[in-house]
C-alpha cells in the first residue's frame, strides 16, 4: 500500500486528473472504472478532505493525497460470464450516429476492476471494426447507460462524439423511457402500483453493493408497475410485470419491487427466490434521436421465461 500526493495544475474534474496521474504513479495501466470506484471508496483527499465524488472539480494547485493498495485494485473475483460476440441480429438500430443492441444475461457492460474481462462495450467496438475492417484503429463507441450484469435487453451506444451531449441529456433529463420486464413468485395485490422513496448505497464499502431506502441523505427514486400477466416456470407460478422507472438510480427496480415484497425472480440480494438468473429484462427504450430530435422505439424480444 503506497500514499501518493501529488499538485494539480489547472481546474479538472478529480476522475479526468487521477486518470492521466495514477498510471505515471504505479507504472500500470489503471480503467476509468478502477479510478472512480477508487475514489468512491474514499482512498482520495483534495486539501486534506477525503472526497468520495469522482465529479469534484480540483482547483489548480490543489494537493490531491491518493492511497493506492494495488493488491485490491487489480484483484477481481473470476466470474462466469458468458462468452458473447456481438452479431447483426443482436443490433436492434443503427445509424451512423448510435448503435442499439439487445444485451445477453451474463456479461458486464464495461470492463471491470480488471481491465481484461469482456465486456458488451468491447464487443460493439469489435462488431463495428469487423463492419470496418479498413479502419487503422478501433472504431469509436460511447456508454451512455449500463444495464447489471444479469440484467438482459436493450441498451444504446453513441458512433460519434458528437452524440454524447444530447445522448446524455435524454437520460439525465429521463425524455428517454424504458419499459422492463420483471418476473416476481409472491402474488401482487394490485394491477397498478408505484413506489417512491429516498435510496443509497446501505452496505459497506467492502461488502458487495447493495442499496436501499433512506430516511435522509439518499436521492429520490420513482417506478410505476402494471401487472401484465401470470404464468408458470416449472411448477412455480409467476406474474409478469411491466415497469417504467421515472428515475434512473443504480438496482431501482430491484429495491423498489423488493421494498413491497415482491422480490425478483432470482435476485437472492433484495430476497428473492433462487433462480438461473434474475429475471429482469430491458424491454424497450423510447428516446429522441441525438441528430433529428424525432422520437425512436426500440425493443428487445423477451427472453425464455419472460412471457
Amino acid at each position: 500500500m503506497k500514499n501518493f500526493s501529488i499538485k494539480s495544475a489547472e481546474r479538472q474534474r478529480l476522475d479526468e486528473f487521477l486518470q492521466k496521474k495514477v498510471p505515471e504513479l504505479i507504472q500500470k495501466d489503471v480503467s476509468k472504472s478502477k479510478i472512480r470506484r477508487m475514489i468512491i471508496a474514499g482512498s482520495v483527499s483534495v486539501n486534506g478532505n477525503q472526497v468520495r465524488i469522482p465529479a469534484f472539480v480540483v482547483r489548480e494547485n490543489s494537493k490531491i493525497s491518493i492511497l493506492i493498495d494495488e493488491d485490491k485494485l487489480f484483484y477481481e473475483k473470476t466470474p462466469d460470464d458468458i462468452k458473447f460476440d456481438l452479431t447483426k441480429k443482436d443490433v436492434l438500430f443503427e445509424d451512423e450516429s448510435i448503435i442499439v443492441v439487445n444485451k445477453p444475461a451474463f456479461f458486464p457492460t464495461e470492463a471491470g476492476m480488471v481491465g481484461s474481462r469482456d465486456n458488451l462495450h468491447a464487443a460493439v467496438v469489435r462488431y463495428l471494426w469487423s463492419e470496418n475492417p479498413t479502419l487503422r484503429n478501433p472504431p469509436y463507441a460511447g456508454i451512455m447507460h449500463r444495464l447489471d450484469r444479469e440484467t438482459s435487453g436493450v441498451i444504446l451506444f453513441t458512433k460519434k462524439r458528437d452524440a454524447n451531449a444530447p445522448c446524455h441529456e435524454m437520460f439525465e433529463k429521463h425524455t428517454a423511457t424504458k419499459i422492463y420486464r420483471a418476473v416476481v413468485s409472491a402474488e401482487p395485490s394490485e394491477s397498478k402500483f408505484s413506489v417512491k422513496m429516498l435510496m443509497g448505497r446501505i452496505s459497506p464499502k467492502s461488502q458487495a453493493a447493495k442499496w436501499g431506502k433512506l430516511t435522509k441523505d439518499g436521492l429520490p427514486s420513482e417506478t410505476d408497475f402494471s401487472v401484465v400477466g401470470n404464468g408458470f416456470i416449472g411448477s412455480r407460478k409467476v406474474f409478469f410485470v411491466e415497469c417504467r422507472p421515472l428515475t434512473g438510480r443504480t438496482h431501482q427496480i430491484r429495491v423498489h419491487l423488493s421494498s413491497v415484497g415482491l422480490p425478483i425472480l432470482g435476485d437472492e440480494l433484495y430476497g428473492g427466490k433462487n433462480h438461473t438468473r434474475i429475471m429482469l429484462h430491458a424491454k424497450t427504450l423510447t428516446f429522441p434521436h441525438p441528430v433529428t430530435g424525432e422520437n425512436v422505439t426500440v425493443s428487445a424480444p423477451l427472453p425464455e421465461g419472460f412471457y
